[in-house]
């Protein structure tokens, strides 16, 4: 069962977003500069990433593929009539937890866990979700709620 973060986000909400910005931005870089998300890869094992038709023209060309194949190949069209991977893992994880196509993987990949971006009271639902799926997401928490340093 995840952590019940009501009362932290309550008291979040009734923050100034710029500030709430930096306490975030300052957790997100101390937690990414201790962790290496390759001993991990929930992201990558468990989340399907939307996929953009810029995403889907970056990976063919990469991968050599025409898009029409590449789509067939990989892809589906989920529920909010999306691109999402047919299946999880995602089909460019490697055994080692490396990426196969890194450098040209999808932007909600790029993006993940989202705990950098602007405006992060907009998303705070999503961030809480990402604290069962990636560790440091959850330690950032875990420091907000903990250490009081709001």
């Amino acid at each position: 069962m995840p952590k019940d973060y009501s009362k932290l986000i309550r008291k979040l909400i009734s923050l100034d977003s710029k500030k709430v910005d930096k306490y975030f931005h300052s957790l997100h870089k101390k937690e990414f500069d201790k962790i290496n998300c390759l001993e991990c890869a929930n992201c990558c094992k468990t989340l399907g990433p939307l996929l953009t038709d810029k995403d889907i023209s970056r990976l063919s060309k990469h991968l050599k593929l025409k898009s029409s194949v590449f789509v067939e190949k990989y892809l589906r069209i989920d529920e909010d009539n999306d691109y999402v991977f047919k299946s999880m893992p995602c089909p460019f994880l490697q055994a080692d937890n490396y990426c196969l196509v890194y450098d040209f993987r999808p932007k909600a990949c790029k993006d993940y866990p989202h705990t950098d971006r602007k405006n992060i009271l907009g998303i705070l639902d999503i961030c809480i979700k990402n604290t069962e799926i990636c560790p440091a997401v959850e330690n950032i928490f875990k420091e907000l709620d903990t250490k009081n340093c709001i």
